[in-house]
C-alpha cells in the first residue's frame, strides 16, 4: 500500500456562489474518497470562484466564505470523509482598517481533517495585473505551512509564490518536505502550460521535494482557466496531468517524493497549440453564457472568416441549437456573401434568417444627407440596431465578430459591428483566425463530420462590403506583415526605433503606431473576451485616452 493516495481536484466554481462551489468541493471528496484517496487537493479560491475582485473588500462575503470552510469540514466528518485531510482555498480576513469600511483580506489554503481546520496558510506574493488589488486589498500572509499526514511531509503554496526565490519558497530548502502542494488559479494563456511545468520541476528540483500542482478550470468574464494540474517527483520528472478545460479528478499512489504512480488515467504528452486555443475560446463563452443565465446567442453572418469562427466557436459552446445567427445585406452586398453567410449556417445547423438593410439605411441618408464614411459606418451602425433589437426581444446575448488585429487599428465602427456583449475572437489576431478555421474544418473532416466553415469564407479576401469592390487591403497593409508589425508593438512591446530595425517601412510603423494609439477610445468601450495572449486589450495593456506623449 502507498503511503498516501493524493487525489488532484480541478474544478469549476463560479465567482459568489459559495454554496454551489462548497458541494462541489464535498462531491469531488467524495468522488476522490471512492477511489481510495487520503490527501485531496483543490485549486485556488475554490470556496469563492475566482478572482473575485473587490468582493474581497466586502466583509460579509469574506465572512461567508470563511463560515463555508467550516460548514465543509463538518459536513466532510458526518458523511464519514473526516479522516480524509482536504487543502482548499478561499479568502478571509487579516484584519479590520479602522478608518474604512472594508476588510483587508488573505488568499488563504487551510487543511481541513477531523472536521476541523486543523492550519491556514495566507499567500505571501501577490499578482498585480487586476485580477487583486496588492495594495488595497491584500496582506502579506503567514509563515509556510507545513504538516505531517501518515508519515509524510507536506507543505503548502499558492500560485505566485512559486515564481519567488525567497519568502516561503526559500523556506523549502532544507525542510525535508516530501510534498508540495500549489494551489493555483493560472488563467489560460498560449505556450503557458510549458512555462507552468518549467516552473514546478524548478520548484521540485530546488526543495527536493515532489510537487503536486492545482489549477481550476472555466471561464470567469473574460478569464479561462486551463486545469491542466500536474505532478511531478523531486526530479522534476512529469508523474501525469489533469485535462485541460474540463473538471477532473486524477489520483497518484505516493511512496515517497521520488516513487510516485498514477492511479487514473493522466495526460502527459503536449496537446497541440491550436486545440488548446479553440478549446479556450469555446470554454470562455459556455461558461460567459451559462454562468450568466443567457438561453441563447445571436450573431451577424457577413460570409466573412470572422463571423463563421465565431459562429462555430458559439455551437461547440453551448449548442447550434442555441445560436441565431442573422445574415443582413446591404446594397453592396455581393452574392457570394449572403451565400456564404447560408451555407454557414447550414453547415452548423444554428438558426438563421435574413434581414436586409439598405431600405432602413436609405431613409436615414436621405434625412441626414450622410455620405462618405459617415454613410459607410451608418450601415455597420444599422445591423448593430438590428442585432440589438433581436437580442431584447427573444432574450439573446450578442456577440461582436471583431478581431485583434482589427480592434488594435480601430477598423470598426462603433455602436456598429462592435456592439455585443461577448466578443469570443477579442484577443485572437487575423491570421490565427484563419489557422483556427483551416484546424477546426480539418478536426471535422478527420472525425468523418461537415466541416463547419465555408472554404470561401477562409479564401476570399476579407471585406466589410460598405462600398463597391471593397477589401481590407485598400486601407489596411497585407494581414501577414500587419500582425508581424502588431506583435512587436503591442505583444512584445517594442518602440518606434526598436520596431524599423527588424526591417519594416518607416511609413507604414509611423501609421500602424498612430491608428493603435488613436483607437484606444474605441476598445475602452468593447466587450469582454477570452484573454489568450500576456496582452490582452483591456486587461493587460491600456493606454491614456487623452494622451500626447510623443514616445513611441
Amino acid at each position: 500500500m502507498p503511503k498516501v493516495r493524493l487525489a488532484l481536484a480541478q474544478t469549476n466554481p463560479v465567482v459568489g456562489d459559495i454554496d454551489a462551489n462548497s458541494s462541489q468541493a464535498f462531491e469531488a471528496v467524495a468522488a476522490a474518497a471512492k477511489a481510495g484517496a487520503d490527501l485531496v487537493l483543490f485549486g485556488e479560491m475554490a470556496i469563492t470562484g475566482y478572482p473575485i475582485e473587490d468582493l474581497a473588500a466586502r466583509d460579509s462575503f469574506v465572512r461567508q466564505a470563511e463560515t463555508a470552510v467550516q460548514d465543509l469540514a463538518l459536513r466532510l466528518q458526518t458523511a464519514g470523509y473526516g479522516e480524509i485531510a482536504v487543502i482548499i482555498g478561499h479568502p478571509a480576513i487579516a484584519a479590520e482598517r479602522e478608518s474604512h469600511n472594508w476588510a483587508i483580506s488573505q488568499n488563504c489554503a487551510s487543511v481541513l481533517l477531523g472536521g476541523k481546520t486543523e492550519g491556514r496558510y495566507a499567500k505571501h506574493h501577490l499578482p498585480n495585473y487586476s485580477v487583486f488589488d496588492e495594495y488595497r486589498i491584500f496582506v502579506p500572509g503567514n509563515d509556510l505551512l507545513s504538516f505531517e499526514f501518515k508519515g509524510m511531509k507536506f507543505a503548502t503554496l499558492i500560485c505566485e509564490d512559486i515564481w519567488q526565490k525567497g519568502g516561503p519558497v526559500a523556506q523549502l530548502q532544507n525542510s525535508n518536505t516530501d510534498v508540495v502542494l500549489v494551489l493555483n488559479g493560472s488563467p489560460f494563456e498560449i505556450d503557458k502550460d510549458d512555462k507552468r511545468l518549467e516552473l514546478v520541476r524548478d520548484l521540485a528540483t530546488s526543495s527536493s521535494a515532489a510537487v503536486a500542482y492545482v489549477n481550476l478550470v472555466g471561464g470567469q468574464d473574460d478569464l479561462v482557466f486551463d486545469g491542466d494540474s500536474l505532478l511531478v517527483d523531486s526530479t522534476g520528472k512529469l508523474i501525469g496531468r489533469a485535462m485541460q478545460f474540463d473538471s477532473d479528478l486524477v489520483l497518484f499512489d505516493v511512496e515517497s517524493k521520488s516513487q510516485i504512480n498514477a492511479v487514473t488515467t493522466a495526460r502527459v504528452k503536449k496537446t497541440d497549440d491550436l486545440a488548446q486555443i479553440w478549446n479556450a475560446l469555446v470554454l470562455g463563452l459556455r461558461d460567459y453564457v451559462e454562468k450568466n443565465n443567457f438561453k441563447s446567442v445571436i450573431l451577424g453572418l457577413s460570409g466573412g472568416i470572422d463571423s463563421a469562427v465565431c459562429a462555430a466557436i458559439a455551437a461547440d459552446a453551448i449548442g447550434a441549437d442555441r445560436v441565431f445567427g442573422v445574415s443582413m445585406p446591404s446594397k453592396y452586398s455581393s452574392d457570394h456573401s449572403r451565400s456564404d453567410a447560408e451555407d454557414s449556417a447550414e453547415r452548423i445547423g444554428l438558426n438563421f434568417r435574413t434581414q436586409p438593410i439598405a431600405d432602413y439605411v436609405s431613409v436615414f441618408e436621405n434625412q441626414l444627407g450622410l455620405d462618405g464614411i459617415a454613410a459607410e459606418n451608418l450601415q455597420a451602425r444599422m445591423r448593430g440596431v438590428i442585432l440589438m433589437g433581436l437580442s431584447n426581444a427573444e432574450g439573446h446575448l450578442t456577440l461582436t465578430t471583431g478581431n485583434k488585429t482589427e480592434l488594435a487599428v480601430g477598423y470598426s465602427t462603433i455602436y456598429g459591428d462592435s456592439v455585443g456583449g461577448f466578443a469570443p475572437i477579442k484577443d485572437v489576431e487575423k491570421t490565427l483566425v484563419w489557422k483556427l478555421a483551416k484546424w477546426r474544418n480539418e478536426l471535422a473532416e478527420t472525425s468523418g463530420q461537415t466541416s463547419p466553415i465555408p472554404e470561401n469564407s477562409i479564401s476570399k479576401p476579407p471585406s466589410a462590403e460598405l462600398r463597391p469592390d471593397q477589401t481590407d487591403q485598400d486601407s489596411l497593409p497585407d494581414y501577414e506583415l500587419l500582425d508581424e508589425l502588431l506583435d512587436a508593438y503591442v505583444e512584445r512591446r517594442l518602440g518606434r526605433d526598436e520596431i524599423l530595425k527588424l526591417g519594416f517601412d518607416a511609413a507604414v510603423v509611423d501609421r500602424i503606431i498612430s491608428l493603435v494609439d488613436r483607437a484606444e477610445w474605441k476598445r475602452r468601450q468593447g466587450a469582454i473576451g477570452p484573454k489568450i495572449t500576456g496582452m490582452a486589450f483591456g486587461r493587460d495593456r491600456r493606454l491614456p485616452i487623452t494622451n500626447r506623449s510623443n514616445s513611441k
